[in-house]
């Protein structure tokens, strides 16, 4: 091995134990590692220089969105191939250690690229203020929300679910099908949700949406039950979209959006409270706030529906791609702490309903659309945001399917209430 990539190959082989498992490729022409192994392009030294200033998931990470990193074919496959390595070769415990980064600086100045810490990419998110300030919470969403819906709609499914779908009519293990489509487990996640809070029950009793997104949940529960909504989000973007179609639909007596922040909503009672993928936004520090304003808000015997995603170990926010390029100061925990959280902010926890591998089907279908779209996708926001959601979409696939990430309905009663939820499935 010689040149660039096999210098780099000899300096890694203490952090991967052993062999390069990538084909590796870089500027100078060089290559190094197995033939048939996944190939990662270096196209440019200044992917050394990130890796000096940004060790690890975030270097690698700055390096790919910028495309001064390549990986070809299937970026899933390819990511999956990493983490058999991991699992293989027992790596989760590898760190950087001194003497690898002075074997990088040393290569680094061979190459010509010791010098001042690189730009970080434009796509990268930029956060000022105190943690979970609305300030500073309103920054994060709109850096992730507030680009055009036309990206959303060219992503997601007709309904603009944002969230976990659920899989009643495919393999939740593959994907879509001819005659069951990501539109068919969006609905079915809606109709669910619906049936947890109980709409069905009777027409015209009223939903709180907190963090409603696009409006895919507050325009189901108008159109399907006939709910009278009343949606919050902080993304004018999101706004905008959902009043164009409340209009369209001829909801407007059924459905109201407000642009709110969480913390401030109090014009309950509400007959059902739902948060779909929203607390984990609301941090540690304001995960109590967002609890009490489903509690404040729900009816004495109304029901309260959260679906959120859960995770543990060292990285709660998702790891350093996700905090620095798509959502800043977002928390997961584990399933049984955010129950423990929801009780001692004065609800009663019913049920809770695991739907990991829904997740895993609801990326695979997001990256299909994701793929079929690119061109029209770049168009719309530039090739550097496209590589994060390529990256973002993949990985997120991979953590899901491999059980590092989860995401869970808990169903709940204002404790006190006395009327217990049914539990549909």
């Amino acid at each position: 091995m010689s040149g660039i990539a096999g210098r780099i190959a000899r300096t890694l082989e203490p952090l991967v134990g052993g062999n390069l498992p990538v084909r590796l490729t870089a500027w100078d022409g060089s290559a190094a590692g197995p033939q048939d192994a996944p190939l990662v392009r270096l196209n440019s030294p200044n992917v050394l220089r990130r890796m000096l200033w940004a060790p690890g998931e975030l270097g690698a990470a700055q390096a790919y969105v910028t495309g001064e990193l390549e990986v070809e074919g299937d970026l899933v496959a390819a990511l999956r191939h990493a983490w058999s390595v991991v699992s293989e070769r027992d790596l989760s415990g590898v760190r950087v250690t001194p003497r690898l980064l002075a074997s990088v600086a040393s290569l680094a100045k061979d190459a010509g690229v010791i010098g001042r810490r690189p730009s970080v990419p434009d796509s990268q998110v930029v956060v000022r203020g105190r943690l979970h300030s609305r300030a500073r919470d309103e920054q994060v969403i709109a850096h992730h929300y507030d680009i055009t819906s036309a990206f959303y709609e060219a992503v997601l499914d007709e309904n603009m679910a944002y969230s976990c779908a659920y899989v009643t009519g495919a393999d939740v293990t593959g994907g879509e099908t001819e005659t069951y489509r990501l539109e068919d487990a969006q609905r079915d996640k809606l109709d669910l949700v619906c049936r947890k809070l109980g709409l069905d029950q009777r027409p015209g009793q009223t939903l709180l949406d907190v963090g409603c997104g696009w409006g895919s949940l507050s325009l189901y529960a108008a159109r399907t039950y006939g709910a009278r909504v009343t949606g919050a989000t902080i993304a004018a973007e999101q706004k905008a979209f959902i009043d164009r179609r409340v209009a369209l639909e001829g909801l407007d007596r059924l459905v109201t959006i407000r642009l709110q922040d969480y913390r401030d909503i109090d014009c309950g009672p509400f007959d059902a409270v739902a948060s779909l993928e929203m607390g984990e936004h609301a941090g540690d520090r304001g995960y109590p706030a967002f609890v009490d304003t489903l509690r404040r808000n729900v009816s004495e015997h109304g029901r309260v529906l959260v679906q959120q995603m859960s995770r543990g170990g060292r990285h709660p926010g998702g790891g350093p791609f996700i905090e620095s390029f798509i959502t800043p100061d977002m928390t997961m925990r584990p399933v049984g702490e955010t129950v423990a959280l929801l009780e001692k902010g004065g609800l009663e926890v019913r049920d809770v309903q695991a739907l990991r591998e829904h997740y895993a089907w609801t990326a695979r279908a997001w990256m299909t659309r994701f793929e079929a779209n690119k061109e029209k996708l770049r168009e719309l926001v530039g090739d550097e945001q496209v590589r994060v959601w390529e990256l973002y979409l993949a990985g997120g696939q991979l953590a899901f399917e491999q059980g590092r990430m989860g995401v869970d309905q808990i169903l709940a009663v204002r404790r006190g209430g006395t009327t217990p939820p049914r539990t549909p499935r």
